[in-house]
């Protein structure tokens, strides 16, 4: 019997995915979660427009979708006060983040990121055979000068920077990437992301022209939009960086539904505000209730909030352990001394009284188990 002949690279990649998904872990234990505050999703939803929009839409599924984007990229474009030709429209950023990967760096290049930053980077990295050079966060902060540093001394061709950051919440101001913009060395792109950017003070929106082609900044509908599940990012960056997408994107990976929903979104910019709004009363919501058994709320600006548990990982991931065996989905930090938080994402009101009523006895039983 044959098998198929993968290439050397693949055979030699672990089967594995960046995040265990909370179905799958429902799966896994037969029950459902009662509060989901693990993925950094909106429970507040989408705007009603989008809902409304979509349902429309369903009804012509039987068509592909746009394959240029077309609609979506001008609404983007004004909104951003960018031309159409500084945006690019993907499944997600996770699938633009594998896109730009594909496009600047092949076997042995060297890309620089920050050792436990986003992991979905690392791994479209991973895949295209890239080699990742990592420096530690910085007082829970990635740190811009040690990511440049690095890529002189590399000569790395892609950096990668989350401004606010997953999973700590923490940020820069803009003048900060702003500098570290101008300290890039020459030929390294710097590969902005941005998903958060809707939570941040607007002193801390970086100034970068989207004709510097030295940057691509990446953002979603997958948070303040609350569509996560549509899958609809986009960057924003020189128009021949944007172009060179059509070399390597799929140009059907789009459906018409998530199409039309993030038309209408943008169509609604009261409702997102909105949002924020809610996520705003449920990070002081959730800082509270942690300030009240012990443990230290990180400053935040993204729709959740990451607890210091005052131990190491190992006493954090008890704490984990055991608020998912009492139906609440929450994620963690992977890599230390950040993995000695948890990280808990906005919630709803009866989410967070939940959340209030079981941590403290999953500190009880964690404290106990130790």
């Amino acid at each position: 019997m044959t098998t198929p002949r993968y290439t050397p690279l693949a055979a030699s990649l672990p089967s594995t995915v960046p995040f265990v998904g909370p179905e799958t872990q429902e799966r896994g234990r037969g029950a459902l979660f009662r509060a989901r505050l693990g993925a950094n999703e909106s429970v507040f939803g989408p705007s009603p427009l989008a809902v409304a929009a979509m349902q429309a839409a369903a009804a012509d599924t039987w068509m592909y979708g746009d394959p240029e984007n077309h609609d979506l990229r001008h609404a983007l474009a004004e909104v951003e006060q960018v031309q159409p030709e500084n945006i690019i429209v993907g499944e997600g950023i996770d699938g633009l983040l594998g896109y730009i990967v594909r496009l600047i760096a092949g076997p042995g290049d060297a890309v620089v990121t920050s050792d436990g930053a986003y992991p979905t980077f690392n791994y479209h990295v991973a895949g295209y055979g890239a080699e990742l050079h990592k420096v530690p966060y910085r007082d829970d902060r990635e740190d811009p000068q040690a990511l440049v540093a690095k890529a002189a001394e590399t000569g790395a061709k892609l950096i990668y920077l989350a401004n606010p950051d997953n999973p700590m919440g923490t940020w820069h101001d803009g003048t900060v990437i702003e500098r570290m913009v101008a300290d890039l060395p020459d030929g390294c792109l710097l590969v902005l992301d941005e998903a958060y950017h809707h939570f941040l003070p607007n002193e801390a929106l970086p100034r970068i022209a989207a004709e510097d082609p030295r940057v691509i900044r990446f953002r979603t509908f997958s948070k303040a939009y609350g569509m996560a599940g549509a899958r609809v990012g986009y960057g924003i960056a020189a128009p021949d960086l944007i172009q060179s997408f059509d070399k390597v994107r799929n140009h059907f990976g789009m459906s018409r539904i998530s199409q039309a929903g993030a038309l209408a979104a943008l169509n609604d910019p009261d409702y997102m505000i909105s949002v924020v709004a809610q996520v705003g009363w449920a990070r002081e919501r959730i800082s509270a209730i942690a300030s009240a058994n012990g443990l230290t709320p990180l400053p935040s600006a993204t729709n959740f909030v990451t607890l210091d548990c005052g131990e190491d990982g190992v006493f954090a991931r008890k704490v984990l352990t055991e608020l998912l065996s009492r139906d609440i989905f929450v994620r963690m930090p992977f890599v230390a001394p950040q993995d000695r938080c948890i990280r808990i994402s906005a919630g709803t009101g009866a989410d967070l009284d939940l959340l209030a009523e079981v941590l403290p006895q999953a500190l009880e039983a964690a404290r106990a188990g130790s």
